[in-house]
């Protein structure tokens, strides 16, 4: 018995009349530049959040903010902090079933803030608005207050003590 991996593995690549074949006669895709990349990664995030709302739950702002953002032009760095504001919001509010759809959470954070994957969730999210500003895509100053508002607040915990708690 020859199974199909096999077969593939052994055969010769597949050659056109004028020794051409079709992966080197299709053109190449073209390079986006960085404000394209991000406007098709901020277009791609709202249908991501937006598809997979369970039935009945409403947008949040978050949501509304980013769209608006796109379909304005607004510049890669309010689009990346509209992004990484979404992202914190759908870590925090929203539980997703084994089918990808999200839904509101009932879990209470400032009561599960030694559950390791609470820590692990909020580390997460801290670390990836940091690494925003290394990367140059996002001012500091904004992902302080996206922090604060979207993640500090959350545990009741003061900006010095989230750190201490994180291990800052």
């Amino acid at each position: 018995v020859i199974s199909a991996k096999n077969v593939f593995r052994k055969t010769a690549p597949l050659a056109m009349v004028g020794g051409s074949d079709f992966g080197s006669a299709m053109p190449e895709k073209p390079q986006l530049s960085t404000e394209e990349r991000m406007v098709e990664a901020a277009d791609t995030y709202c249908k991501y959040i937006g598809g997979n709302l369970g039935e009945g739950v409403p947008d949040p702002p978050e949501l509304s903010a980013l769209k608006d953002a796109t379909e304005s032009g607004a510049d890669t760095k309010v689009l990346a902090a509209c992004m990484y504001e979404l992202m914190c919001e759908q870590g925090m509010i929203y539980d997703r079933d084994e089918d990808g759809i999200l839904t509101p959470t009932q879990f209470v954070i400032t009561e599960n803030l030694d559950v390791p994957e609470v820590k692990s969730e909020f580390d997460y999210l801290y670390r990836y608005g940091m690494n925003l500003v290394r990367q140059g895509l996002v001012d500091v100053d904004d992902v302080k207050e996206i922090v604060k508002s979207k993640l500090i607040e959350r545990t009741g915990k003061t900006p010095e003590e989230f750190d201490a708690w994180l291990g800052f």
